[in-house]
């Protein structure tokens, strides 16, 4: 993706099903599980830059020692930086004690990290300062082993205020606004009554310590999560460790954000993306479950689990951005989606260059439209087979015209490369525009001047900053008589709210271009209307039930908004034509059938706050507030 956004986060948990020293024993390690979960967060680290953390549970050490560790950190490298720290520990309990070093119990006593309940996460920012206190897994502590609560998700929720004015109604006095603050302490709450529900059912019955552990064994998780999720908008995947060693991770009802799940004699383990446990654990695909929309995996104390219902399901709007670009290729499905997202777009790459493949070179924008790349090439090659079975179908005569027919292939470059890894969007905006300047790099003389077409196809195009800031103006050095822009997914046209920092409706180029053909057409009326219908529904509390904004988009075909976009995007010192081709809505379904999350194209939400968001922030965009509408 040219335009890098913030997006996502990943999570990664891991439940040890037998004794440490089981472990210790099998592997010749005590670090088999750290082991485990570094691969895992590791093979996630695109969804998050910002920053890690990694949080621990021992199931059976005595009162008095230590059974909860976290570590935090936003570093360069956070994941490494962990699990250096991690072995840090290890070492230096160890020295002195190397015979201790494949002793479970002692272990469990004396070093942290050696619990069998593991948490991983990874941060990319999309609110809040990149401060180590913003970086999960969140800890709420208590003396009481089965209150202590460990959570960290992958998740953005549309109505905060609604959720942090009903813990303040619960008698709650939250130390923040934010969404993680207040999930946490939600379920927090419902934990607390659980305990006590089940306090008051044993007491008489048993008495201390014996009734602690009874309350363990019969704390409901399902009913928490029931009480505690039943009114979150959102898209969210959250996973949860208790003290006492139970866990859990719940899916939003749309199955928005991903969760994918593997259990076997040994092990439970959730990530969000299959490949990481792949990776990791090196099972098959098909032993790799997909976490039902609106239920949660539950792994009780005992390291027993089950999949179970906690909210009612709605239409499974999976998001397509996870498929296009978020999560890695070397999942098997997500490869042949991206493929066949470059493939469909072969008609109108086609049309777009007056079918002149001798005089046309096609490249991509590296790294993530590598794939697609690779479909639209398949794309080509059928076409191609086509025509030459048409032609020799129809007779050719002279075995010139045949061997040119039979050996033509399209001519394939790597005109742009990325030049650092560094990402622009980790800059400061003032910064972006020097940083984009020096991201990339081209591969010269091989563009014949004045009569190639070149056509780079991207991932997806949200800004078109890098665009116009610098590949378009590297690519026109080249020479080229015409650039063709093509993008794998649709046209950018509304903010999401569910987990990607796309909030801002002024920094999509297609809502730049619709404002321009509504002035050129002097239709700006449909602006105020559609901001005093906005304001009216605010104002009312029912702008969850529409998204108002989508009539602004209904005058203008998708070709005239894409072609406004390349007089975006052009710089004014370009000599070549330019031209953009778009991923239609229909050919996108039909690459990724299951992932049918669009709204950021179609405007079509799967909640009310999604609704509600969108029509904020027309409001903050034509009030002239740069500030995010949820």
């Amino acid at each position: 993706m040219s335009d890098a956004i913030k997006h996502e986060c990943g999570v990664a948990l891991i439940r040890l099903r037998k004794p440490y020293q089981y472990f210790i024993d099998k592997y010749q390690t005590p670090l088999y599980a750290a082991y485990k979960l570094s691969l895992m967060m590791e093979k996630q680290v695109n969804r998050g830059q910002d920053g890690a953390g990694v949080a621990n549970i021992k199931m059976e050490v005595p009162p008095g020692k230590r059974y909860i560790s976290r570590y935090r950190s936003v570093g360069a490298q956070p994941t490494n930086e962990i699990f250096k720290k991690v072995h840090k520990k290890f070492r230096k309990a160890l020295k002195g004690n190397k015979s201790k070093t494949f002793d479970a119990k002692w272990l469990q006593e004396n070093v942290a990290f050696t619990g069998e309940l593991w948490l991983g996460h990874l941060r990319y920012g999309t609110h809040g300062a990149n401060e180590i206190e913003n970086c999960h897994p969140m800890l709420r502590q208590s003396n009481w082993r089965s209150r202590n609560l460990v959570m960290a998700g992958n998740f953005n929720m549309t109505n905060v205020d609604q959720l942090f004015n009903k813990l303040v109604s619960l008698g709650q006095h939250p130390k923040d606004t934010v969404d993680t603050v207040t999930v946490m302490e939600k379920i927090g709450h419902f934990l607390d009554e659980e305990n006590q529900r089940v306090f008051d059912r044993f007491k008489g019955i048993f008495e201390n310590p014996t009734l602690s552990d009874v309350i363990e064994d019969n704390i409901d998780i399902q009913r928490v999560l029931h009480r505690s999720c039943r009114d979150f908008d959102g898209g969210y995947v959250m996973s949860g460790l208790l003290g006492h060693g139970a866990a859990f991770v719940i899916r939003d009802p749309s199955g928005i954000r991903p969760a994918f799940y593997h259990a076997d004699d040994e092990v439970v383990v959730v990530a969000s993306e299959k490949q990481a446990i792949k990776a990791a654990f090196n099972v098959d695909f098909d032993e790799i479950r997909e976490l039902t929309p609106g239920s949660a995996l539950i792994i009780d104390k005992y390291g027993g689990y089950s999949e179970v219902p906690i909210l009612p399901q709605r239409e499974k709007r999976p998001c397509s951005f996870e498929r296009i670009y978020f999560s890695r290729a070397t999942d098997p499905d997500i490869y042949n989606e991206r493929k066949m997202l470059g493939k469909l777009l072969i008609p109108q790459i086609l049309k777009e260059i007056n079918y002149d493949l001798e005089n046309t070179i096609f490249s991509y924008i590296p790294n993530t439209a590598e794939t697609a790349f690779f479909g639209m090439i398949d794309g080509l090659e059928e076409y191609l087979y086509q025509k030459r079975k048409q032609a020799i179908v129809q007779g050719i005569l002279f075995e010139e015209e045949l061997d040119k027919v039979l050996s033509f292939r399209p001519r394939i470059e790597k005109l742009v490369a990325k030049d650092v890894k560094s990402r622009t969007f980790i800059t400061a905006d003032e910064f972006r525009d020097e940083m984009v300047s020096n991201v990339y790099d081209t591969t010269y003389e091989v563009v014949r001047k004045g009569v190639d077409t070149v056509v780079v196809i991207d991932d997806s195009i949200v800004r078109g900053t890098t665009l116009e800031k610098k590949i378009l103006k590297m690519l026109d050095r080249l020479g080229p008589k015409k650039i063709v822009i093509v993008s794998s997914a649709p046209q950018i046209r509304y903010p999401d709210c569910y987990g990607i920092d796309m909030s801002k409706m002024q920094e999509f180029v297609a809502f730049r271009a619709m404002l321009k053909l509504l002035e050129e057409n002097d239709m700006n009326y449909l602006k105020e209307e559609t901001y005093t219908q906005c304001v009216s529904a605010l104002a009312s509390k029912n702008a969850g039930s529409r998204n108002i904004t989508s009539a602004l988009y209904e005058p203008f075909t998708y070709e005239e908004i894409s072609e406004k976009i390349a007089g975006i995007i052009r710089p004014d010192d370009l000599k070549a034509e330019l031209s953009v081709v778009y991923q239609t809505v229909e050919n996108l379904h039909a690459a990724c059938p299951e992932h049918k999350g669009d709204w950021y194209f179609t405007g079509n939400y799967p909640t009310e706050g999604g609704n509600r968001t969108v029509n904020r922030a027309f409001v903050n965009f034509y009030e002239g507030r740069k500030v995010r509408a949820y």
